[in-house]
Order: C-alpha cells, then sequence, then structure tokens
C-alpha cells in the first residue's frame, strides 16, 4: 500500500526554521515526482518544491527541498518564516514528473501543520 506521511509541523516564530518530512512507504520516493504544497484556510492548495531524479525544482523563495534516498524520505526546508506561511503543508507524488499543479498528483499524505505566531 503506497502511502506517505508528513511530520515535523509544528509552532513556530516569525523569523525561524523548520524541516518538514515526508516519509514515503509501499514505494520508492526517488522514482517518483514528489511535490510540496500548502494550504491555508480558504485558499487554494499552492505548489512550493517538487524533486524526481533529475533534480529539484523550488517555486518559492526560503523554500528548499531535498532526499534522502536511504531514508526514502524527502524534505521541505522553510526558513525565515512568516506568519503568512502558516498553513497545512501535504506531500504528494505522481509518476516521474514534476507539476506544480495539485491536480496532477495522485497520492497524497494526510498533512501537518505550520504555524508561524509571536
Amino acid at each position: 500500500q503506497l502511502q506517505l506521511v508528513e511530520s515535523g509541523g509544528g509552532l513556530v516564530q516569525p523569523g525561524g526554521s523548520l524541516r518538514l518530512s515526508c516519509a514515503g512507504s509501499g514505494f520508492m520516493l526517488h522514482n517518483y515526482g514528489i511535490g510540496w504544497f500548502r494550504q491555508a484556510p480558504g485558499k487554494e492548495r499552492e505548489g512550493v518544491s517538487c524533486i524526481n531524479s533529475g533534480g529539484a525544482i523550488n517555486y518559492a523563495d526560503r523554500f528548499t527541498i531535498s532526499r534522502d534516498k536511504a531514508k526514502n524520505t524527502v524534505y521541505l526546508q522553510i526558513n525565515s518564516l512568516k506568519p503568512e506561511d502558516t498553513a497545512v503543508y501535504f506531500c504528494a507524488s505522481r509518476r516521474y514528473y514534476c507539476s506544480r499543479f495539485a491536480a496532477d498528483y495522485n497520492y497524497w499524505g494526510q498533512g501537518t501543520q505550520v504555524t508561524v505566531s509571536s
């Protein structure tokens, strides 16, 4: 059974950093396009980064995606956090290629909440 599990979210002060994790089971993440998305209340799901066998794409400043093949895990580093970064962050997979669009992804994790507040 293919599964993605996000972790690492929490409450952070403005200016802080977080590293989110997306652990895969049932399939090898490096064979897929793995995207990170976020969704704030009342807003569309927004792509922030993607990684596949060809490399990484970061669609927004302050976001860096990476992976550990041995751990079958993809990470999202977020620096200089701002209150507007508050959202639920999701990882998702699709075959081979990266896409910035949520509709292109087949499997989703349950999300992890990031709250940026003083």
